[in-house]
């Protein structure tokens, strides 16, 4: 049998997959990110940990095709990170210098949001399919594209940054990029709080969000249960995500958008807010997307990671 690695490497933690190359999670854990002095300890540490597992399951280093590596800001097709918010990083080498920490094992790296778009394709939510857009609904709106098989990674890693794209010109609320209208700021779970501020903001009809903390599973929980005013807004909230899926069909024409993320546990109900808008502005050829929930959770990481090293 032959083995792989997947890493996924966060602010706190790094989680880790060894996976036969068919696809069969054998094992998983993680270690801390010591991200002091600029994170020198991170790429060691994670090589220091594959070799142990290595020696402990009595594997030969012939066994491993070797290990991928999903990080958190873009990556360039070399494997090359120009910057990290959070882990200390300034420009980096990441796959030539773990390759080098694992005496040559084979390393591929990608951005983590790509990387979980692989996860999903491979053993998750678009198994069987090899066309796949991932929307990951959390604080803000990460994305990753799968095309015929392999991330769209574009010309410095940054392809597949889905929260970033255009969807209002009339927004005068900064994005925390810089610019106005991005999609992240009404289909994050920051973005759904606000929607759901404005919309109370704007009028008086009873509710019964009106004394709530409002969040995201708030605004859900209410239109479960057949709350008026949470349907405005769950309404308003799949219009820009829908529209935008049914813009970036035109340009990736996707078997299957996978919807992920903290704001996808509300389940089912998030899905047909999403579909009704796509089918309205998609073109011919996109109407038969199919839109699902992710399944794989925190282990689309080490998936999506472990699935690069096959190509």
């Amino acid at each position: 049998m032959k083995y792989c690695f997947g890493v996924d490497i966060g602010g706190t933690t790094v989680k880790m997959g060894l996976f036969s190359t068919e696809g069969e999670l054998l094992d998983k854990w993680e270690i801390p990110t010591r991200t002091e002095n600029g994170g020198e300890a991170i790429l060691p540490d994670v090589a220091a940990s594959i070799r142990k597992k290595i020696e402990d399951r009595d594997m030969s280093v012939s066994e491993i095709v070797g290990a991928g590596v999903g990080i958190p800001a873009p990556v360039d097709a070399a494997g090359v990170v120009q910057s990290t918010a959070n882990l200390g990083w300034g420009y980096k080498e990441v796959k030539n210098e773990l390759q080098d920490l694992l005496g040559g094992i084979k390393v591929e790296a990608g951005n983590d949001a790509n990387v979980a778009a692989m996860g999903e394709m491979w053993l998750g939510a678009g198994k069987g399919e090899k066309n796949v857009v991932m929307v990951t609904l959390g604080t803000g709106v990460g994305g990753g594209i799968v095309i015929d098989g392999h991330m769209l990674v574009g010309e410095n890693g940054a392809g597949g940054e889905i929260g970033h794209m255009f969807v209002n010109p009339d927004e005068e609320e900064t994005c925390g990029c810089g610019l106005r209208g991005c999609l992240e700021q009404y289909a994050s779970a920051t973005g759904i709080t606000r929607l759901a501020e404005r919309r109370l903001a704007k009028n008086d009809d009873q509710t019964i969000l009106r004394g709530q903390s409002l969040n995201a599973k708030v605004v859900f929980d209410a239109v479960k249960a057949g709350d008026e005013v949470a349907v405005q807004i769950a309404e308003e909230f799949g219009k820009y995500l829908g529209e935008a899926m049914a813009t970036l069909a035109v340009i990736v024409n996707p078997a299957v958008i996978v919807i992920g993320g903290g704001v996808s546990k509300a389940g089912e109900v998030l899905l047909p807010y999403i579909e009704r808008p796509f089918r309205e502005r998609a073109f011919f050829a996109d109407r038969d997307t199919r839109f699902v929930l992710a399944v794989l959770g925190n282990d689309a990481g080490i998936c999506g990671a472990a699935r690069l090293i096959l190509g």
